[in-house]
């Protein structure tokens, strides 16, 4: 309790001569040790590093994680060294629902068969993402953080001891200044006279109690033992200054080497952020082929989402056919086909398509064409001609003018 006591009054006292210190810097009323130049370039550079490498992890968290509150959850799973709970991202829990409301539209129809194809893309895609999320804050998130509540911290703490260093160094400094100043007016006041009993006693190296007692009561002018006193103040404070410089130079060195391994971390971080980029591009692809595919089958499946051409057509009084031509669609003879005398429409082209077999016609973009239905025909497809060629084409691929 006692070694205690005393530990706490002794750090106490530095506390105050380190204020003491700190406060006389500001106002410009003492003097203050500074850094050289490449040191403080070391030091600008550390905390340009710090102060970008942590809006670089927070966005990035953004980007990975848009939901604060899953953020704060993973966030607090990761604190409490627990595992965070699977849950289905948006992506995955869209296409449970595309193919939930496909079996309750029926999936053998139209649409019901398109939403069982796009939610399956959709949890794909979900599939996908999940895996560029952990590769992602595996490879890149993990470093950073790493950095911010690791090396940065180590750097902090030595940067304060360093610091203190210097300000234990600078109080030394002035110490020894004070002391200086005051022995050498001590020197000036010796008195001349080599009879004098206090004269004579500043030959001793060390003063007995009731000299050192006689002549802190006397006037400084009369004392010569004060100079003797200042001079052992000198010399202590000129060893606590050797002992401050040394430990500062210690500190500072250690300081320095960690500033210096700043070049090592943006190494680091450069490969982290190439693998970054590596995840982006093979998500995006991906992403990019399952598109693609779920193209590709829509194609072979067109939807229906320009009405029935049928029904309208129909409406707008179109004569029947010929009987031999009312056939079912898997039997259409497109050659046998014949244009109604009324009942035909005008379509633009919207993409290109080619014709899977010869009853089908290829269309070229933003091209006109003239079209109509038969009866016992899919409603996904009409009739198209185009001058002498005609064949079946799909409505989506139509936007009906007239």
């Amino acid at each position: 309790m006692d070694f205690n006591v005393k530990k706490l009054a002794s750090d106490a006292g530095i506390f105050f001569t380190r204020a003491i210190q700190f406060t006389g810097e500001k106002f410009g009323q003492v003097e203050k040790t500074e850094l050289d130049a490449h040191f403080e370039n070391l030091l600008s550079r550390a905390d340009s590093t710090k102060n970008w490498t942590e809006k670089i992890f927070r966005q990035t968290e953004v980007l990975l994680q848009p939901n604060p509150s899953s953020r704060i959850e993973e966030f607090l799973y990761e604190k409490l060294d627990r595992t965070v709970p699977s849950r289905p991202n948006n992506e995955e829990l869209l296409g449970h629902y595309m193919q939930d409301a496909a079996k309750d539209f029926g999936p053998g129809t139209p649409y019901g068969s398109t939403l069982i194809k796009v939610g399956d893309c959709e949890r794909r895609l979900g599939s996908v993402q999940r895996e560029f999320l952990q590769t992602s804050a595996i490879g890149f998130l993990t470093p950073l953080r790493n950095f911010l509540e690791g090396d940065w911290r180590t750097i902090s703490k030595e940067r304060r001891l360093l610091e203190n260093r210097r300000l234990d160094l600078d109080s030394c400094k002035a110490r020894l200044k004070k002391a200086k100043l005051a022995e050498s007016k001590a020197a000036v006041s010796i008195p001349s006279s080599p009879c004098s009993p206090l004269a004579a006693s500043c030959k001793c190296v060390c003063l007995p109690c009731d000299v050192i007692r006689m002549c802190l009561s006397l006037p400084l002018s009369c004392c010569p033992a004060t100079f003797q006193l200042w001079s052992e103040e000198v010399d202590k404070a000129e060893h606590e200054l050797r002992v401050a410089q040394t430990e500062f130079d210690r500190q500072a060195e250690v300081t320095r080497l960690l500033l210096e391994g700043i070049s090592s971390t943006h190494v680091n971080h450069l490969r982290c952020l190439h693998e970054f980029v590596e995840a982006q591009t093979a998500y995006y692809k991906q992403c990019h082929l399952h598109m693609q595919d779920l193209q590709k089958e829509l194609d072979r499946f067109p939807n229906v989402f320009a009405g029935n051409p049928g029904h309208s057509m129909a409406s707008g009084g179109s004569s029947p056919l010929d009987p031999a031509s009312a056939v079912e669609t898997d039997t259409l003879k497109i050659e046998e086909v014949q244009a109604p005398a009324t009942g035909t429409r005008k379509a633009k082209v919207l993409y290109d398509y080619d014709a899977a077999d010869t009853s089908e016609l290829s269309l070229l973009a933003d091209e006109l064409i003239t079209v109509y239905t038969v009866p016992g025909m899919d409603s996904d497809w009409l009739v198209g001609e185009r001058g002498n060629q005609k064949g079946k084409v799909p409505v989506t691929y139509l936007e009906l003018l007239s």
